[in-house]
């Protein structure tokens, strides 16, 4: 992996200032963050921010609030609300032009057919899209604002366990519609492109997976959901997260994936840690820390 800027350089300027009020989805500028794996070019993209605030409903939900603060204040993070970026990866591999995941959408301000465009490159011509799972700020991006398939060309891949749900999900008919024509389901674990192989990390949704794109001895896991706080699901990877729908499913598979991955350095994609969500889970007493890269090579911003 190429990585040449600071951190802190990629971090400033990504977020437009957002109230300390604010909750939900956010802005963000553009921004694509190139890298290699072996002989692939892959990019970080940025698609917008989301803020949830700590009301023991999400973070820590089996412990409440007063505990996430005190993980939080000894992050020197703010106490009173996680911000959990909003990133998406696309990956160069052959023919294939591949993107993990969408983002939030246009309607709520997603920002990821900008960033794209920073990586020179259009809707039309990616080949195939990789969902993790089918939750709002991964799929959003799926559609255009006029209800339409935003990657028309592209095959659309899910596991076949989420894409079941997600068609009996109450609402979501018209979107399921939208692009079922494209659709692609596959058996978790199951190779998708030449390069990227889909890796089963059910407890967050039942089918959601994670990508592992492997080339020339290299490696890097996308991990999806897995974890969405760089301080709090390392820290606590046994604490409830309001969002996982078998909440000990996916805190076995956090804890077993982090002691993996901590054991192995393999660097991981983590759509929500902070931009670019590239680095290495190291650890940290009995517990997990965030390892960053220190820097990107060549970071594109509007």
């Amino acid at each position: 992996m190429k990585l040449n800027a600071t951190l802190t350089t990629i971090i400033a300027g990504l977020l437009i200032p957002i109230a300390a009020t604010a909750a939900g989805p956010g802005p963000a500028s553009p921004a694509a963050t190139p890298f290699d794996i072996g002989a692939l070019r892959v990019t970080s993209l940025t698609d917008g921010v989301y803020v949830l605030p700590n009301d023991g409903k999400i973070f820590g939900a089996d412990v409440g609030p007063k505990a996430v603060a005190e993980v939080l204040k000894a992050a020197h993070a703010p106490t009173d609300q996680i911000t959990l970026p909003v990133d998406a990866l696309l990956v160069r591999d052959g023919t294939h032009l591949v993107l993990i995941d969408t983002g939030l959408g246009p309607k709520v301000g997603g920002v990821l057919l900008d960033s794209l465009k920073l990586a020179g490159v259009t809707a039309a011509q990616i080949t195939d899209v990789l969902i993790t799972h089918p939750h709002p700020d991964h799929i959003g991006g799926l559609l255009t604002d006029a209800g339409k398939s935003a990657f028309p060309h592209a095959k659309i891949r899910f596991s076949s366990i989420d894409w079941a749900g997600l068609q009996q999900q109450s609402g979501m008919a018209d979107f399921a519609n939208a692009i079922a024509a494209q659709v692609e389901p596959f058996e978790p674990g199951a190779q998708v492109t030449p390069s990227i192989t889909s890796v089963p990390l059910r407890g967050h949704t039942p089918g959601h997976v994670g990508y592992e794109i492997v080339s020339a001895g290299r490696r890097l896991l996308d991990i999806g959901d897995a974890a969405h706080s760089a301080i709090i699901s390392l820290q606590k990877p046994d604490w409830t997260m309001g969002f996982d729908s078998e909440p000990q499913v996916a805190k076995d598979n956090r804890r077993a994936t982090l002691v993996r991955l901590a054991a192995s350095h393999e660097m991981i994609f983590a759509p929500h840690f902070p931009y670019p969500g590239i680095g290495t889970i190291v650890t940290d007493a009995d517990a997990f820390a965030w390892s960053p890269t220190a820097g990107a090579d060549g970071v594109l911003r509007k």
